[in-house]
Order: C-alpha cells, then structure tokens, then sequence
C-alpha cells in the first residue's frame, strides 16, 4: 500500500458552470443554484468521500469579451452568467461540514486587504480551521469597468500589487499574537495588549494601520491557492501558494510543471513539499466504458459551440469572432488573459486539427484534459498513472453536472482510489492543515 496519499479538491462555482457548459442542462443536474440546501448537499457530499476541499470559482463580471455582447454567456449559461459570492457560500456550507476545507476565491485586484484578513479570519474561525484562499489578480475589462475604472491594471501591475496584498493581510493575520485572547472574567482580561500590534505597513499600493479585529486563524493564515501558469504567474505561486491549480492537458508537461514549480519554490526558501500540483481534470464515470462514453457524448452533444468560445474568449482576453469559424486557432496570439488556457487549447488544435467551432464545443463540454472518462477502475488507472509520474499531489475535479456527477464520484471513484491505497478512508485531524499535511505558519 502507498505510502503517499492523493489530495482531492472539487472545483464548483455557485452558478450554472462547474466541469461543463453543457452540466445545467443534464437530466441528473438540480437546477435550484439558488438554494442553501444545493451547496449543504454538496458539501456533505463531498465530506462523505473525505475530500480535502470544495473550493469555489468566482469572477466579477458576466463576460462580454465574444463579440462584445453578453448574449451567449447568458442564452447558454455559460461560464459567468450567474455567480453568487463564493464567502457567503462556504460559509453556509461550513455549518451543514465539519472537515471539508472551503475555499473562497477573491481577487487582489478589487478587494482590499483589510477587509478580506477580516472575512476570511472570521471563516477560519466558525469552521474550526478550514478556510482556503483561491487568489487572483483578475484579467477581465468588464471587471474593471464595475469597480470604476476605464481599463484594467497591466498583468505586472497586478502580480505587483497582489505581492503586496499579500504582505499586508500576513501581516494583519499576525497582529495577533498566538493566546492574545485570554478571556478571563476574573482579572479581568478579555485580550492581552502586549500581544495585540499595529502592522503599520506603508507601500506603493497600500496604507494600513492595524491591528486586524479578528484574533489570529487557527490555521494562522488560511490555506493559500493559486493558479498562475505565466513565467511571472509561477514565481507568484512559488512564492505564496500551498496549492496550485493547473490545467496542463498532458501528463509530460504535467511533470515538467511540478518540478518547475518545486524549484522555483526551493529559490524561494521554501519546502517544496508544501507546495501541492492538483491539475483540473473533469472525470466522467459510468458503470461500463459504454456508460460512460454515452454521458461524455449527451455533454458533448449538449454543449452549443458558442457557449465554449464565449467563456474560451473570457478565459485568453481574445474575442474569438474575429476569427473564421471553420479555421483553426490562430496561432502565437497576443493573449492578455491566462496563458495557461492558451496552451493547453493550442496544443488540442497541434494534436486534432480542430476548428474554432469544433473547439468551443469541446472547451464547453467539458475542457480538454483527455483520458478520464470510464469506469471507476480505468479513471482510477490514469490517476495513478499521473500521481506515480510525479505529475501531481492530487487533483482539482471539475464535477460535469451536480450533484449527479459528484454522487459517481463519491460512491464509485473514491472507494476504488481508497483500494488501492491511494486514498485517506478517514480525515487526518481537524483543519484543512492537517488534511493537506501542511505546517501551520509561525506568527
């Protein structure tokens, strides 16, 4: 039996998206996105298969970027066209949960520190350990233009302010010293003085005082995810994240992926162990291969070409109707946007010949990852495959429909990964620290 243990994360976005354009519309998908109960579902779901984390996508705007319009993004349900806010989200999923790591993503772009320190010492704290930070520095003009600006900062300046966010609310998460909230109704003393500080930081970007309000995390700061696949992307993840969310496609550049980000880690002082690959992948799991071909097929069959080249054009920052439709991918485009979506899409065009329309139902069916769809045993067999590779840590599930998509991986995939060994049966302590094998930061 392995020593080593898989980690597993389900991605979801509260909002019609999750693994698949295509999910909504699936016979077994509950449509009620507007529920509390929905996301309590899933999170007792996913705590049932002893999952590491449910982490929830966001962004800031419905996507205009294809054609300049926000029509296919609503008409399809595509990726944007409706999210709620992933903290208010996890926190009621925190009450229905008691190991589940709940990751909120929130961009350093528009949030300011202060406020998100607080928020996010506050989820730490009611869940007993288990907040999680996706964090992003946000790529979108239309999320620009909602927070009152005409364009958007330039990719450097927006690396450059969010390594400062992320100094100032370290910074305010440790304004608390470890026992600084005494709370003894004899003395009286509710908090020590001596152990509660003013940060004083003052930078390019920002000025705060301190102290935070909210006493020091349990976890000292929350678990930190990133997902930055850009040379200056990298060095922002070696530096910061403990997770890192990558969509590499093949299972070579998988590894050369990891081991690039363990050694930009160790150049960055840190144990590249705690640093966790989890590439995206979207399983599709049937009882038999046939199974599980027919419901990669329905999504395939049930994904519009326009939904996946609308959020494809969010994801680059290109508008991909300037482009002829039945043409492939242009190729060496000037892409604003993730560079990491751009790779992994002009490597399928390299391998298949796709067309544009080809590939927006594609993209929108479920990604481009290929090889995990089958019974619980052959997907299994491909996770190993990569796990043994030294590829990743674990990876990111991105569930096609919910909660349908989620109930096959919980009673079908996790049992035959818990067979084999590469699995938790039980979850290693109480925070999403211990879960991940991660070192609680010293104040």
């Amino acid at each position: 039996m392995p020593d080593k243990k898989l980690h597993l994360a389900a991605f979801v976005s509260a909002g019609p998206v999750s693994g698949s354009h295509a999910g909504w519309r699936h016979p077994e998908a509950d449509g009620d996105l507007l529920s509390a109960a929905y996301y309590q579902n899933i999170g007792r779901l996913l705590e049932q298969g002893r999952f590491d984390l449910l982490f929830i996508a966001d962004i800031l705007a419905i996507p205009d970027t294809l054609g300049g319009s926000l029509d296919s993004q609503l008409r399809y349900g595509a990726l944007g066209a409706l999210r709620l806010d992933p903290l208010v989200v996890l926190s009621i999923i925190a009450g229905a949960t008691k190991h589940l790591g709940l990751g909120a993503t929130i961009s350093t772009t528009y949030a300011q520190p202060y406020a998100l320190a607080r928020a996010l010492a506050t989820l730490d704290h009611l869940s007993g350990g288990r907040a999680a930070w996706n964090i992003v520095t946000s790529f979108q003009e239309a999320e620009a233009r909602n927070f009152g600006l005409t364009e958007q900062l330039s990719r450097e300046e927006r690396y450059e302010r969010a390594d400062e966010f992320l100094e100032v609310v370290t910074k305010l998460w440790n304004s608390w010293e470890d026992g600084a909230l005494v709370r003894d109704r004899q003395t009286p003393l509710f908090a020590d003085p001596a152990r509660v500080h003013r940060i004083d930081h003052s930078g390019k970007w920002f000025n705060v005082r301190g102290p935070l309000n909210v006493s020091r995390p349990p976890q000292g700061r929350p678990v930190f995810i990133q997902a930055g696949a850009s040379d200056r992307g990298r060095d922002f993840a070696a530096r910061w994240a403990e997770i890192i969310f990558v969509t590499p496609g093949l299972v070579d550049v998988a590894v050369e992926f990891r081991n690039d980000l363990r050694a930009r880690a160790v150049r960055f002082g840190r144990d590249p162990d705690t640093v966790k690959v989890l590439p995206g992948i979207v399983p599709i799991i049937g009882d038999t291969e046939k199974q599980a071909k027919a419901v990669h097929d329905q999504l395939h069959e049930l994904s519009h070409p326009e939904s996946g080249l609308s959020t494809l054009s969010y994801h680059l920052g290109v508008d991909l109707s300037r482009f002829p439709q039945d043409e492939v991918l242009p190729e060496n485009l000037d892409v604003p946007g993730v560079e990491g979506h751009y790779r992994e899409v002009a490597e399928l065009t390299r391998r298949s010949g796709l067309s544009l329309a080809e590939l927006g139902q594609r993209y929108g069916a479920g990604r481009t990852t290929s090889g995990f769809a089958g019974t619980p045993g052959t997907v299994a067999d491909r996770m190993q495959e990569w796990f043994e590779a030294g590829a990743c840590d674990g990876f990111m599930l991105q569930v096609p429909y919910l909660p349908g998509g989620l109930e096959q991986l919980v009673h079908g995939l996790v049992p035959e990964l818990q067979h084999r060994g590469l699995f938790r049966t039980e979850y290693d302590g109480s925070t999403l620290r211990d879960s991940l094998g991660l070192p609680r930061p010293a104040g």
